[in-house]
């Protein structure tokens, strides 16, 4: 099915859009220049809309806001924001509303065979290097998803020899009904439990993205970690593995071999990256790179993957390099909102780091992160709600042995204190292991903030 199409299926339906945020304002216009009749509901207050509102509004959408807003729903397709878990639209169903997404129809319309990537941690890095790579090897590339830009109102305009690029969290995949033909899974770990109802449901979402393959789509699959093993026997495509510990593959994948980057293929296997030419920090960026690089086989050369490893300096927010001042290097790695993201941040580096900390919780065990702390931090800085959960964390790990914690109460009085503590050779990082809603709209805003009080300190 077309876009244009799916469109026309909706004529003379009533359509609800959950959510007024930027994401959905592309979908918004797209239904309202097709002259569908929509409502578009949200939270917010009618004042909070501002000149957005009135633009809506002209359009001919009715809004429809404030705390009630998801109270009697009856329209005939609803359209749910990915935040919004769907047991909030169990009765619009009930009342024969049909619930979907902006990135399920996408995967109904789209002309172009689409890569989707997901996983706990570094499944943006890994989308952007796919991309990337696609692009440098000539393929014209269409990224978006969770990433940040919505691909359903660009749908017409895709070729189908084109490459849809996405990447998918577990919210876009709890209803999915289809998957990509190329998926990745970069790894899982406890993640969003505060809005998932349990880690079955977080993995089983997950899992959507392996479960509708066909047998001529392929999977790439994390052999390191035993939940995306044990999901990898849940698709029919063929499967790659990618692995850092093991000494090959047990099918198709990558593997490390005397610090190169191998792929093994069925026609045997060969060297592909030295990791002495990947730019970027930490050993789960080799991960990321064996993720990405078992994605494109087939549609990269080897050559053209060397080339970009040289030179790819990572994503803003994930271990980005702010500044280095008077031999002190400042990263910043906002978008580290879990535990297991924070410590694969602390194991990039070989020496201890000064560490600033602290969110929001998300229902998540910390206890992981006190042994890891303890192991690669020199000094602790708190800074959030979940003060207590880390610092008793490190405190009660049978390798704490006295390592300095110090609280504050905000962001330019944490980084005041690192500048203080800190002196050549050392390394500053902003890993937070929570959320960022306890003072900023989002891990990018957080991010944005931290550097900016550190570019602001004096030479």
């Amino acid at each position: 099915m077309t876009l244009h199409g799916y469109l026309d299926t909706l004529k003379g339906k009533r359509v609800a859009v959950i959510g007024i945020g930027i994401s959905n304002q592309p979908l918004l216009n797209l239904l309202l220049e097709a002259g569908i009749d929509v409502t578009a509901c949200d939270k917010k207050e009618r004042g909070a809309l501002g000149i957005l509102g009135d633009e809506l509004e002209k359009s001919g959408c009715t809004l429809r806001l404030g705390e009630d807003y998801l109270e009697r729903l009856d329209q005939d397709v609803i359209f749910r924001t990915p935040g919004l878990h769907p047991r909030f639209l169990e009765q619009a169903r009930a009342r024969g509303s049909t619930i979907t997404s902006e990135m399920e129809v996408f995967f109904d319309v789209c002309p172009c065979p689409i890569l989707a990537v997901t996983g706990s941690d570094g499944k943006t890095t890994t989308t952007t290097m796919i991309a990337r790579m696609l692009e440098a090897a000539g393929h014209t590339v269409h990224l978006g998803g969770n990433i940040g830009h919505p691909l359903l109102a660009e749908a017409d305009s895709i070729r189908p020899t084109d490459w849809a690029v996405v990447e998918l969290s577990s919210f876009q995949l709890l209803t999915m009904k289809k998957s990509p033909h190329i998926a990745v899974l970069t790894n899982l770990a406890p993640n969003h439990l505060d809005v998932h109802t349990s880690m079955e449901e977080y993995v089983e979402a997950k899992s959507h993205l392996l479960d509708y393959q066909t047998v001529s789509d392929r999977a790439v699959c994390n052999w390191d970690n035993e939940i995306t093993k044990k999901l990898s026997e849940r698709t029919h495509g063929r499967l790659n593995y990618f692995t850092r510990t093991a000494s090959c593959v047990p099918a198709g994948g990558c593997y490390l071999e005397d610090d190169t980057i191998w792929y093994r293929a069925d026609s045997g296997a060969r060297p592909v990256l030295p990791l002495a030419d990947i730019l970027l920090p930490g050993t789960h960026n080799v991960e990321n790179y064996m993720a990405a690089i078992c994605a494109v086989q087939g549609l990269v050369p080897d050559a053209v993957i060397l080339s970009f490893a040289r030179t790819f300096g990572g994503v803003e927010h994930r271990i980005e390099l702010v500044r280095k001042r008077r031999g002190v290097r400042w990263y910043n790695d906002s978008i580290a909102s879990s535990p297991s993201r924070t410590m694969a941040g602390l194991r990039s580096f070989p020496e201890k780091v000064i560490l600033i900390a602290g969110g929001k919780d998300k229902g998540i065990s910390y206890a992981p992160l006190g042994p890891v702390v303890n192991d690669h931090v020199k000094l602790l800085i708190l800074c959030g709600a979940t003060e207590a959960v880390i610092r008793e964390a490190v405190l009660s790990a049978e390798n704490y042995s006295g390592l300095e914690i110090l609280t504050t109460e905000s962001y330019p009085e944490a980084v005041q204190l690192a500048d203080e503590w800190s002196g050549d050779g050392d390394v500053v990082l902003l890993s937070p292991a929570s959320t960022s809603f306890d003072r900023f709209r989002n891990f990018e805003e957080r991010g944005h903030v931290f550097k900016e009080l550190v570019n602001a300190l004096p030479e």
